[in-house]
């Protein structure tokens, strides 16, 4: 049995992980800004910020822990975002936790990070050596320069960083939570262009797993991940509104105009869709994951679709108690519509 930290245990990733590794007999301390809604054995919660020196001091003096999960992050969805606790609390929180970590003699740092360092369809698989980062909005910049920053600290920690695409389940609501809706209410699920792009996803308990084995790698790595066999969006789309039987219908929206219309709305703070997805939403990007299978004997267990109606049946089920969630942290709550809602009006 082992005793763990996971940063931002109280969010929809973090929540997994903790309780993923509480069934599996260890003891896990949660340090969040939101509070924690779980209370279970084994589980201790700290409702805390990660920029604070003092308060991970005292827990590292209180706690011999045996590995450390660093999976939160503030992100930039919603129509209003504070650039500054963004970039502070994804860039000088890492570097704290990991100072704090490394005078605590603490080797092993898994971090999560995402597939956001890119905004553009690479045309091919994306690879941990060949292709280099390029983000466009400050979320990917603040968890590039996080992974930067980390390198520092290899000599002194075993520092795993996973590069994630959207991570998907039971639960997951967020931006997805729009698209939810439109299929729950039979609306028309609009596709830009003609829905070919492939996007890929990683199951919620997939990445738990991976994050499991690389605490126990024993050396610093970097990792892509995601599922496997990556249908086009519009396959996916479909295949989640013919089996949960909804009336929906996938239909294109002209590629150009669209984006154009996106990103005037997002200049305008009416949307909460901002540069990573104008940029992406018509565009595939599928990570290659040879080197984790390798590397970690690590594989997927669902498809895109398979993780989606998950996602999408858990909503359909508790739509009325989710629309009453607030003080929860953003993918466990709906995002707001903004202008989009003027798109379910007359779909």
């Amino acid at each position: 049995m082992s005793h763990l930290l996971v940063t931002g245990a109280s969010g929809f990733f973090g929540g997994v992980l903790k309780r993923r590794l509480l069934r599996e007999g260890h003891t896990v301390v949660n340090i969040d800004l939101e509070p924690d809604e779980d209370s279970l054995p084994g589980l201790t919660s700290i409702q805390g910020d990660l920029r604070d020196a003092a308060l991970l001091q005292r827990t590292f003096a209180e706690h011999r822990f045996d590995a450390v999960y660093h999976v939160a992050a503030q992100l930039a969805h919603g129509m209003k975002m504070d650039e500054h606790l963004l970039w502070t609390s994804n860039v000088d929180a890492t570097r704290l936790l990991a100072e704090t970590a490394r005078n605590a003699g603490i080797r092993p740092f898994v971090f999560v990070s995402t597939n956001c360092l890119w905004a553009s369809n690479l045309g091919h698989p994306v690879q941990e050596d060949r292709d280099i980062p390029a983000p466009i909005e400050l979320y990917g910049k603040s968890k590039l320069a996080a992974e930067q920053l980390l390198q520092d600290f290899t000599t002194d920690l075993d520092v795993v960083i996973i590069r994630c695409p959207t991570i998907m389940d039971a639960g997951r609501l967020g931006l997805l939570a729009i698209l939810y809706e439109f299929i729950d209410d039979h609306k028309t699920v609009w596709v830009v262009g003609d829905g070919s792009n492939r996007y890929q996803f990683i199951y919620a308990e997939d990445l738990a797993t991976a994050c499991i084995q690389a605490a126990s790698y024993g050396k610093s790595d970097l990792f892509h991940i995601g599922s496997d066999d990556v249908k086009s969006m519009r396959q996916v789309y479909e295949a989640v509104i013919q089996t949960s039987g909804s009336k929906s219908k996938v239909r294109s929206l002209p590629k150009a105009p669209t984006i154009a219309a996106m990103m005037a709305a997002h200049k305008l703070r009416v949307s909460p869709l901002g540069p990573y997805h104008y940029k992406m939403i018509a565009e595939s990007f599928v990570f290659d994951t040879t080197r984790i299978k390798q590397r970690l004997n690590w594989k997927p267990t669902l498809t895109n679709e398979e993780m989606l109606l998950r996602a999408y049946d858990y909503y359909a089920k508790n739509r009325a108690e989710i629309a009453n969630r607030t003080n929860v942290s953003t993918h466990r709550k709906p995002a707001s519509m903004g202008v989009i809602r003027l798109l379910k009006w007359i779909s």
